[in-house]
């Protein structure tokens, strides 16, 4: 029989006191967030003693606006409507806006400590396990990391896929720097408080001959609005309800 996510969990307790172990009920997902000092440690344990051979992804988080919104999710998720200017996690710096439920005299969302994560999902092929490993970055002004490169050799384009968008320097990248936007591109995209139409935009200009960067001004700023959905019969396709259903009136 295989182990429990709690089992593992527990074990995951004993192995690293100083470290925090999070069961996602029912879903069965284990998370272990350790402190940014014992990272690289951290990951040479997991890989060694807990059989964690694959890293199968590594990504960059910005807590900035964690717990709020921008957008009225008690309505239709249908339109733009719902959109709700100067809340947004771009209109403001980190720690100067309370979280949503608080301003609507709810109990607010824990926030954590710092702004800036590193979250990485492992494999184990020979447990059939997975694990999410997450470590915050002590400084929100300069956030640095140890790179496990060493670890996992896999690891190499995340983390720079990491230092591009969100600005995350790994210590001990062998080769760290941009990836994916271009060169001399100034700011991380991926930042809470980068604004969603960007800072400057290129294009051709014909008197001068050559290409310029001016300020955005063919795009107007909007507030994102995401499609919610929630928990409706119309959805329980998973249980068979409604592709019974449609299979009784195929047959009719």
């Amino acid at each position: 029989m295989s182990e429990t996510a709690t089992a593992f969990a527990a074990r995951l307790r004993a192995r690293f006191a100083d470290g925090e172990v999070q069961v996602a009920e029912p879903r069965g997902e284990v998370t272990l967030v350790v402190p940014a000092a014992q990272w690289r440690g951290a990951c040479h344990a997991l890989r060694d003693e807990f059989g964690f051979e694959q890293l199968t992804d590594l990504c960059g988080v910005d807590y900035l606006g964690y717990g709020c919104d921008e957008w009225d999710t008690d309505v239709s998720s249908e339109g733009f409507s719902r959109g709700v200017e100067g809340k947004g996690p771009g209109r403001f710096a980190w720690g100067q806006r309370p979280t949503a439920q608080a301003e609507q005299g709810e109990a607010p969302i824990e926030k954590p400590a710092r702004r800036f994560a590193v979250v990485a999902h492992l494999l184990s092929l020979q447990h059939n396990r997975r694990l999410r490993v997450r470590c915050f970055a002590e400084n929100d002004e300069l956030p640095v990391v140890d790179s496990v490169t060493g670890v996992w050799p896999g690891a190499n384009w995340f983390e720079r896929e990491a230092f591009d968008l969100f600005g995350i320097v790994f210590e001990g990248h062998p080769d760290l720097r941009r990836i994916l936007t271009d060169y001399g591109f100034v700011g991380h995209p991926f930042r809470k408080d980068f604004p969603l139409i960007g800072n400057v935009e290129v294009r051709y200009d014909p008197e001068k001959q050559r290409v310029v960067y001016e300020p955005v001004t063919s795009v107007e700023p909007r507030v994102g609005v995401p499609r919610v959905i929630r928990d409706d019969a119309r959805y329980r396709t998973a249980a068979g309800e409604r592709a019974d259903s449609r299979q009784a009136e195929v047959k009719k």
